[in-house]
């Protein structure tokens, strides 16, 4: 009897405990399994795990959790233990559940069953923003990513950081960030979190102190903060000035001061203090900016000698509720100079060819900035200390200056150096091309397997593919992977494709000629090899590096103009050769637009049709920037009633030309869209045969007709832009340029033709004032083709011909770049230029040319090409008749620079 009672009572247990694992998905019916911590710590017994199971799960996988636990079937642990409390803490800090417990379900002999009884913790299902606009929510959702993560307070807290980040890069120094959790019904155990942005005012910097500063102005100081900037003002004087110019220095003083007892630096820090004419540059406070804003102040006082210059101190407090004050406290110490500079570590070049290189003489000013550019790497030269080695191999090669010793105000220096091996390029890869094919890619690579490193060849290729225009500029990265052992290097090239075809969808109003409109598509990267390969078709076959464009201009039966090119870069495919043919008709014709009955017909047209086929290749002499081009041109020019509008005694007939144009081009700046260094030099030549030399009968009292049947001209052009930053900056920068051409002829019996001439003013575009038969040059501040030799007697009896024979122009523009983004690269520049344009070479004065000076802004986006708008003041008379001064004028340009 008592044998059978306890084999009834084991059933019974081995039963609950069996139903106790099977309903725990819905925690437990019967009796409840023993938690470890309710056990005796004081005597723990040692045990194998049987069985271990997971409940409570709803998301998470019972096996993973298991294993994170790092309790297996068969482990030996005591209980209670270590391996409990170790397991414990191993689910707890993966911080994805809520509450643990671990459970004794059965005890059989030295086997143990344990279940661990888990709570999740939610996660995050959405994320909600709400006071602020659609574009702002758009940037947060890409930063605030945390949909499917699991509900932590760190979490909250980084995501609430991150906003708070967001707003004050952008000036909102007092946002104020609120946080809501609402649980999210749509999926289970989940929370939909909500930001309440409250945004409130942009916080401006009212106005910046600097306090112990005796050998720089507070001004020069101001100017190398350049992201931290007082906001813009004009203080009006109290007595009557209110404008700076109206007034000089003493009336300065009386006025302001009412005494002339005052500084004339008293009076700087006055205009200093109350004039604030930066309104191009934002005034907000961002903390990243201002702590490299700093850097810039000391960097500076670095570069004047000051080698100890510190900031001791700085603080920023509130003025006003939407502005504060930054007060700077600075220790600028003395000026150094440098004495013995000396060098340790050559074998290759001696002190004397290193210190000629590095440019820097005994008693020079201690200069840290320009020290660290001799030394390694001068990107307005390009020929520095590291150079030397560099570009001889020597890739692993390192200089370190040591101050040696420092008396009184003179420094010495011993330039440390490691000359490394000779190092041989071992691969050349490229990554990121994905539109574009290799071989496009790999033929404008300078820098070979094979080949003795060479960093000018590195940075001559980013230039070259920089100017493809398949890749942004920005971010042509090459990844240099060395081999000390070996002596190679491996060299990748990661690129970053952006779109270059573009499309021209513009819109002009040409007065009479009414509205004009313009269509045109540009693929930049063109294959032909791949048109029967669809999956090459983006909208048409690309990765070859072709180029194809078509063009339509047209303004109903006025005007029109259609063409047409294709360029192949590397003819052949082993040399940079580049094979070109383009197509090209226009027709203009004159309309009545006065009289009523015959309001609308044609009254005449002129029409140019033209086939052009080229070849351009580089040359290595005088160096390899330069390139030569030649094409043969065939053009055929017809009147109909038209011809004296140039100035042909025939008003129908037919003119022909055969053209030889060479030019010949040096070319090395490093951006096409912004340049920053380098220049573009090119002389253009085009020759006719002589044909008046073939035939005999064509004299100077020939008619016009048959002087002109073969048109028989010289023509010379010369174009140079040169580039150069400001103060150091990448996006300031200088741009000098000089335009200038002559058309000549061969004898006295044909003279100077009246086509192929000079038309200039205005935007250098023809949509208001076709132009066919001419070269348009712009002039802004001027109207278009206002100044050009013929315009007021244009196509009256016996007037002169229209435009000039020989014109000059200069060009300094001054540009800063505000947006580098490839998609929208953007730049505003202001420019002062002047030109002229006489009708033959006895009037011509080079010392008599019409200036202006004005504003624009230019933006660049692959699509549609370059977008410009100018505003210009001409401060002289278009034509001496003129009645007044040129003035104020607006200009607009589309898919190109003003030339």
């Amino acid at each position: 009897m008592k044998r059978s009672l306890l084999i009834l009572f084991c059933l019974v247990w081995a039963s609950s405990a069996m139903a106790q694992i099977r309903l725990g998905q819905s925690r437990y019916a019967s009796s409840k399994p023993i938690d470890i911590l309710e056990l005796n710590y004081a005597k723990p017994q040692t045990y194998r795990i049987a069985e271990i199971k997971a409940v409570g799960l709803t998301t998470l996988d019972e096996i993973a959790i298991l294993s994170l636990s790092g309790l297996k079937v068969d482990d030996e642990i005591e209980v209670p233990g270590d391996a409990i409390s170790n397991a414990l803490k191993k689910l707890w800090g993966q911080g994805i559940i809520g509450d643990v417990k671990i459970l004794v379900t059965k005890i059989e002999g030295s086997d143990i069953s344990l279940l661990l009884d888990l709570t999740e913790r939610p996660r995050f299902s959405r994320v909600e923003f709400t006071g602020m606009n659609k574009t702002q929510q758009t940037e947060l959702k890409d930063k605030v990513n945390i949909r499917g993560r699991v509900v932590r307070d760190d979490v909250l807290n980084n995501a609430k950081r991150t906003i708070e980040k967001y707003y004050l890069d952008k000036g909102f120094m007092n946002a104020d960030v609120k946080i809501k959790q609402e649980r999210d019904t749509t999926l289970p155990n989940s929370v939909k979190l909500i930001f309440d942005v409250e945004q409130n005012s942009k916080v401006r910097i009212n106005a910046i102190e600097f306090y112990g500063n005796v050998e720089v102005d507070d001004s020069k100081l101001k100017k190398k903060l350049k992201k931290t900037k007082e906001h813009a003002r004009v203080s009006i004087f109290k007595d009557g000035y209110s404008r700076l110019t109206d007034a000089t220095t003493e009336d300065i003083k009386n006025t302001i001061f009412h005494t002339d007892s005052v500084s004339n630096q008293d009076v700087k820090e006055y205009i200093n203090k109350n004039f604030k004419l930066n309104f191009f540059n934002g005034s907000k406070y961002i903390p990243k900016e201002y702590r490299n804003d700093k850097d810039n102040v000391i960097n500076f006082y670095q570069s004047k000698g000051y080698r100890d210059a510190k900031i001791t101190a700085d603080s920023i407090y509130t003025f006003t509720s939407d502005k504060i004050n930054i007060d700077i406290a600075l220790e600028e110490g003395q000026k150094y100079y440098y004495r013995n500079i000396t060098f340790n570590g050559n074998y290759i070049h001696p002190d004397q060819v290193l210190l000629a290189k590095l440019g820097i003489q005994r008693g020079d000013v201690y200069d840290k900035e320009k020290l660290d550019k001799r030394l390694n790497y001068d990107p307005s030269k390009g020929d520095d200390v590291s150079s030397l080695y560099q570009n001889d191999g020597y890739l692993f090669f390192t200089i370190d200056p040591v101050e040696i010793n420092v008396a009184g105000d003179s420094i010495d220096l011993e330039m440390r150096i490691f000359e490394g091996p000779q190092v041989t390029v071992n691969s050349v890869n490229i990554s990121g091309n994905e539109r574009t094919s290799d071989h496009v890619v790999m033929r404008e690579i300078r820098i070979l397997p094979g080949q003795k490193f060479n960093r000018e060849l590195l940075v001559r290729t980013i230039r070259e593919l920089s100017t493809l225009g398949y890749f942004d500029p920005e971010k042509i990265e090459p990844d240099l992977r060395p081999n000390f052992e070996a002596a190679t290097v491996d060299i990748t090239f990661k690129l970053e494709e952006r779109p270059n075809d573009q499309i021209e969808l513009s819109g002009g109003w040409g007065g009479f000629y009414g509205f004009v409109g313009t269509v045109g598509l540009s693929f930049n990267n063109f294959s032909l090899k791949n048109i029967k390969d669809f999956s090459k078709w983006d909208p048409l076959p690309v990765g070859d590096g072709q180029k194809l464009s078509l063009r339509v201009q047209a303004n109903g039966k006025s005007f029109q103009n259609y063409s047409v090119s294709l360029t192949e870069p590397w003819f052949g495919g082993k040399k940079p050769n580049a094979l070109s043919f383009s197509f090209n008709h226009s027709v203009q014709r004159q309309i009545d637009y006065f009289s009523q009955s015959t309001f609308g017909n044609d009254l005449g047209s002129f029409q140019i049709t033209g086939v052009t086929l080229g070849l351009a290749k580089r040359i290595t002499w005088p160096d390899d920037n330069f390139s030569i081009s030649n094409s043969l041109q065939f053009q055929v020019y017809n009147f109909d009633r038209y011809g004296t509008y140039f100035g042909l005694s025939y008003p129908t007939g037919t003119s022909k030309s055969i053209t030889l144009n060479t030019t010949i081009a040096r070319y090395n700046i490093d951006n096409p869209t912004f340049p920053r260094f380098g220049s573009n030099i090119t002389l253009s030549t085009a020759f006719t045969p002589p044909y008046s030399s073939l035939h005999k009968n064509i004299t100077e009292e020939s008619i016009d007709q048959e002087k002109y049947k073969w048109l028989e001209y010289h023509k010379w052009m010369f174009d140079g832009s040169f580039y150069t930053p400001l103060f150091g900056s990448t996006k300031l920068v200088a741009s000098a340029r000089a335009h200038m051409g002559y058309l000549g002829s061969y004898s006295q019996k044909i003279g100077l033709i009246p086509l192929e001439r000079f038309v200039m003013g205005g935007d250098g575009m023809s949509m208001n004032n076709f132009a066919l038969g001419q070269e348009i040059i712009g002039l802004r501040g001027y109207e278009n083709q206002s100044i050009t030799p013929g315009a007021l007697t244009r196509g009256q009896e016996g007037a002169e011909p229209y435009g000039g024979v020989v014109y000059n122009k200069y060009v300094m523009e001054v540009r800063y770049l505000i947006s580098p983004n490839p998609s929208a690269t953007i730049f505003v520049l202001g420019f002062a230029e002047a030109g002229n344009n006489w009708g033959s070479y006895k009037d011509f004065n080079p010392y008599d040319l019409k200036k202006s000076a004005g504003l624009g802004a230019r933006i660049f986006m692959p699509a549609f090409g370059l977008l410009g708008i100018d505003w210009g003041y001409g401060f002289d008379k278009a034509t001496p008749n003129a009645l007044q001064r040129s003035g104020s004028q607006f200009h607009f340009t589309i898919g190109q620079q003003i030339r």
